[in-house]
């Protein structure tokens, strides 16, 4: 079974193909980094229009990547939510639309269940089950698993999600769009001793997050450095950068610890964008071992949106004979609890 998946629930287009025998055999990708550093942040119709013009021209490409014609093609899986509501549209149209002029099934994807699984990708792929940190510019959420589509979301944050939180803080000190990997880059250079922010929510029983409070203290302290300092040195830049990364990684591995604690289990996921950091890799990796556990991310390249994690998750669902009517329905916004198991 060969499976096209269609990522565009944001700013990124994906395109994969997926193969039960094989693995992944095709991947591209075009980002919309470019269109939208402008503006310091996206802009939904801008990104919209690109994904019609990008969204045909990469499924051309990842079929001559893989060597494949369309009808060797058994599937099509396409994200249909959460995300930007005109962006999904454009794939779940194109990939509708595709899968009725080649009469194949298609499936409607959960974009936070793509990453959820992204993990599944590698040859070492965590066992069910375990505990999942979902942490992206979007989303910040625990989630226990249990088996595909047996999830129950068990914290996440109640205003910003980490990655935002990342974004808002890096344009605070003048970063470059987009800032959260900036952020981090600059944080390698600061020093531990300068500043020290709050590690939100940690004094308090539960497994909820809540970043906005982190980004006020943050805008608190470049206000303040820069009244004694007139322009911010680069130095003062990377200690702000450094203390803020280090508060938000020390709140989400005590939020982690804690609910595996909870729920006993050994085995730690972490995915979506701010996966890729190193600094949360380091620090939930010692914490891992210190626990006799196990700690998986994604791959660097499937961190980020992707069309790999979308044609992987549509296989496991396509397989089992699930599959999307004809209507083209999106879901901007979308619990993963709602998804039925396999």
């Amino acid at each position: 079974m060969r499976i096209l998946g269609i990522e565009t629930s944001c700013d990124e287009t994906g395109v994969a193909i997926y193969d039960e025998d094989k693995g992944l055999i095709a991947n591209q990708l075009y980002t919309q980094i470019t269109l939208h550093a402008d503006y310091g942040g996206v802009v939904p119709e801008l990104a919209s229009r690109d994904h019609i013009r990008k969204t045909a021209p990469l499924i051309k490409a990842a079929l001559e990547e893989a060597n494949l014609t369309a009808d060797q093609i058994d599937g099509i899986a396409y994200t249909s939510g959460p995300g930007l509501v005109g962006a999904l549209l454009v794939g779940a149209t194109i990939a509708r639309s595709l899968a009725y002029a080649w009469n194949v099934p298609a499936i409607g994807v959960h974009h936070m269940e793509g990453h959820l699984l992204a993990p599944m990708l590698d040859e070492n792929r965590p066992h069910f089950p375990f505990i999942a940190l979902l942490v992206s510019g979007g989303h910040t959420q625990l989630v226990r698993v249990d088996g595909v589509g047996k999830y129950e979301v068990i914290g996440e944050s109640i205003d910003d999600a980490a990655g935002e939180a990342f974004d808002k803080t890096a344009k605070l000190l003048g970063l470059d769009y987009p800032g959260g990997a900036a952020l981090s880059r600059l944080a390698e250079k600061g020093s531990p001793d300068r500043f020290v922010f709050p590690r939100p929510m940690t004094d308090r029983p539960g497994l909820d997050f809540s970043f906005s409070g982190l980004k006020t203290s943050a805008a608190n302290t470049i206000n303040q450095a820069f009244k004694q300092e007139g322009e911010l040195t680069e130095q003062t830049k990377a200690d702000i950068a450094f203390a803020f990364q280090n508060s938000v990684v020390d709140t989400l591995a005590i939020k982690c610890k804690r609910a595996l604690k909870e729920t006993g289990y050994k085995r730690l996921v972490i995915a979506g964008g701010v996966s890729a950091n190193k600094k949360l890799r380091e620090t939930l990796g010692t914490m891992m071992k210190n626990l006799g556990g196990e700690v998986f991310y994604p791959q660097p390249q499937f961190c980020t949106d992707n069309g790999a994690m979308i044609a992987y998750t549509g296989f496991l669902r396509l397989k089992q004979g699930q599959h999307s009517d004809l209507a083209i329905d999106v879901k901007p916004r979308w619990a993963m609890a709602e998804l039925p198991a396999i």
